[in-house]
């Protein structure tokens, strides 16, 4: 059981995509609506991506990259604080703290898929060059 536990998390970890559909259609299943669906599918991903990417890149190029993301992370929430208190002159935490999650979820949905990609041409190149 627990070796079946650790293939699905690990699944889960190579492939966030998964978890973003599957999320998706629970919650559509529940009937929520479609945009606050992807909201939640969203929100569910970056918690897998703030894992995924890092380890991807661990993988390609053996580098850990966890310090040099999180004040990546930190950096992009003072500049969106920053540039909110400019705008509105009185904070609202709750919206802030959405807006930031949603943006990590692009950058790291946009790092994920790039380092996949190059990963992907890696392995090509690699196999053609041992034919």
């Amino acid at each position: 059981m627990i070796l079946f536990l650790q293939f699905i998390l690990a699944t889960i970890i190579i492939f966030p995509i998964i978890a973003f559909i599957l999320t998706l259609i629970i919650c559509r299943k529940f009937k929520l609506k479609k945009h606050k669906a992807i909201g939640l599918a969203s929100d569910v991903t970056t918690v897998i991506l703030l894992f995924s990417v890092p380890v991807a890149i661990r993988s390609l190029w053996g580098q850990s990259i966890w310090i040099l993301m999180l004040v990546v992370l930190l950096i992009l929430a003072i500049i969106f604080t920053y540039l909110d208190w400019r705008t509105k002159k009185e904070i609202e935490v709750q919206p802030l703290l959405k807006k930031i999650w949603r943006v990590y979820f692009l950058l790291l949905s946009i790092a994920y898929f790039t380092v996949w990609i190059i990963g992907m041409t890696h392995s090509v190149v690699i196999f053609m060059m041992i034919d």
